[in-house]
């Protein structure tokens, strides 16, 4: 991250300078809720002297700002502060099998300009990579911004990733990217981190920071060309040991016939309850639909068949989601991706076998509902996940003690 022109956030592996403390203050002001000096000094229970340093650092960075005044009690107005969301950019980006999309966003997460085009991710990652660098540079200059204001880049793909390097591994559909140094290629246009995950982790961190802020245990599930799902656990998304935590669609599908799957066992969820399984059972029974979008067609339009077969997928889920809810306990299950815009059908299939199978203890409260963010989950959640990162108190009081030695 940087905070003047001369100013770069230092890389995770490199060691993290003394706490000056601001970075823990601002995570307190990160509600954007204006205080004054003495409020701080009240709710933090530090001295007036410190939390006044600490201010007029963050004053410094552009991270806090002046917001107003305080009534007065005798003399001069004090003067509230409020987090300054504008201060800095951040890109995140949305790399599906067929698509790209990008947004660059505020360090709220809310979008100031997005662009989406047909993408092959199957055409490399040179290729998809420098997509990515490029319009990210267009959307700096129709935006007015220059690169000094961005402090990151987050990506998310449509395979497994190592997060803690952003290489993918042995991605099924992505030729070309396994073990690719994604950071350091887009590093190579942007001296910023870049932060590499899957896409359902991503949008689940895109649909929790929207639409379920509040909730500490929510499980998201991407039901389109593929089955996965993105587990929000304590607030925090949780990755497991080596970033496969969430690989739903490799689960084997209780009581569903043993098709071959693309990992190569028989019966897996994504190959009986996926768009590809869905359209094999239409052309079955002689209706064609060669995409995704064709299976929403169809039952939008009123055709019983296909909306049989997708609340029959959604009840082959809603079979493996029976046991992630008795594994993990989730408040809310969101179901997104592109079958799930087949109104009511997918996730009514989920709902009865959930409701149905597992204990009422863990069902009695649980919401089982439609993902709200649309296109925009994945963006905003690699947004937010280099929000995260760099905004962390270690980070900003890096940045400042970097910019106090210039």
């Amino acid at each position: 991250m940087c905070f003047t022109s001369k100013v770069r956030i230092a890389p995770s592996s490199q060691p993290i300078a003394p706490s000056t403390g601001a970075g823990e203050l601002l995570q307190l002001l990160r509600d954007q809720t204006p205080r004054t000096r003495a409020e701080l000094a009240k709710l933090t229970g530090l001295a007036r002297s410190t939390v006044g340093a600490r201010v007029d650092a963050l004053l410094a960075s552009g991270l806090l700002a002046p917001s107003g005044e305080a009534a007065s009690t005798g003399g001069r107005p004090p003067v509230r502060f409020a987090f300054n969301p504008e201060a800095r950019v951040v890109v995140g980006a949305d790399l599906g099998a067929t698509h790209g999309r990008i947004a660059l966003t505020d360090l709220a997460g809310r979008p100031l300009c997005e662009l989406g085009e047909d993408v092959a991710i199957t055409d490399g990652p040179g290729t998809v990579l420098d997509w990515v660098t490029s319009t990210t540079s267009r959307m700096l200059d129709m935006t007015g911004r220059t690169t000094h204001d961005l402090i990151g880049v987050g990506i998310g793909v449509p395979g497994p990733v190592e997060h803690s390097s952003g290489r993918p591994k042995r991605p099924p559909i992505m030729p070309g990217w396994d073990n690719y140094d994604v950071p350091a290629h887009v590093g190579r246009v942007f001296d910023v981190p870049v932060l590499v995950d899957n896409d359902v982790n991503i949008m689940a961190l895109g649909e929790h920071a929207v639409a379920h802020p509040d909730v500490e245990h929510l499980l998201f599930v991407k039901v389109a060309t593929g089955i996965g799902a993105g587990i929000i656990s304590g607030g925090r998304l949780h990755r497991g040991a080596v970033g496969a935590a969430g690989d739903l669609g490799h689960v084997a599908a209780p009581h569903a016939p043993e098709v071959l799957c693309s990992c190569g066992n028989l019966g897996c969820l994504e190959a009986v309850a996926s768009g590809p399984a869905i359209m094999r059972a239409l052309a079955e029974i002689g209706i064609s639909a060669s995409s995704n979008a064709d299976i929403v067609d169809l039952v939008r339009g009123g055709n019983i068949p296909a909306a049989h077969a997708v609340r029959q997928a959604g009840r082959t889920i809603g079979e493996v989601l029976a046991t992630c809810v008795s594994l993990l306990n989730p408040s809310v299950i969101v179901i997104g991706g592109s079958l799930a815009q087949a109104g009511e059908s997918l996730i009514a299939g989920v709902r009865e076998v959930v409701y149905g199978r597992s204990l009422p203890l863990a069902t009695s409260d649980l919401q089982i509902v439609a993902a709200t963010t649309g296109v925009q989950a994945g963006v905003i959640g690699a947004a937010t996940m280099v929000i995260q990162h760099a905004l962390a108190a270690d980070r900003v009081d890096l940045a400042i003690a970097a910019q106090s030695a210039s």
